[in-house]
C-alpha cells in the first residue's frame, strides 16, 4: 500500500510540473508575441530567483531527477517571462 501511494505521489508531482509549464505559455505568448505588458516584473524577479535557488538545490542536494526536471522547467518558464517582459518594457515607447 505504501509503495502504491508513493507511486501516485510521484505521478501527481509530475502532473503538477506539466501543469506549471502549461501555465507559463499564455503569459509567454502575451509578452513575446502580443506585446502585452501584463506580467508583474517584481513578482517574476522574485519567482525567477526562487526557482533558480530551487533548481540549484535540486542539482547539488537532492538526487531526484524528477524534481530536477520540474524545477528546471519552472526556472525556464519564469526566466522567459521575465526576459520578454524586460525586453518589452525597455524597447517599446509608451
Amino acid at each position: 500500500m505504501k509503495e502504491l501511494l508513493l507511486q501516485i505521489l510521484i505521478f501527481a508531482y509530475a502532473g503538477v510540473g506539466v501543469a506549471a509549464i502549461i501555465g507559463y505559455i499564455p503569459t509567454i505568448i502575451d509578452v513575446s508575441i502580443r506585446k502585452k505588458k501584463n506580467a508583474n516584473l517584481g513578482s517574476y524577479v522574485i519567482w525567477t530567483i526562487t526557482s533558480g535557488i530551487s533548481f540549484l538545490y535540486s542539482l547539488f542536494i537532492l538526487p531526484d531527477l524528477l524534481f530536477r526536471i520540474v524545477s528546471a522547467f519552472n526556472l525556464i518558464g519564469c526566466g522567459l517571462v521575465l526576459l520578454f517582459s524586460l525586453i518589452l518594457r525597455y524597447t517599446t515607447k509608451d
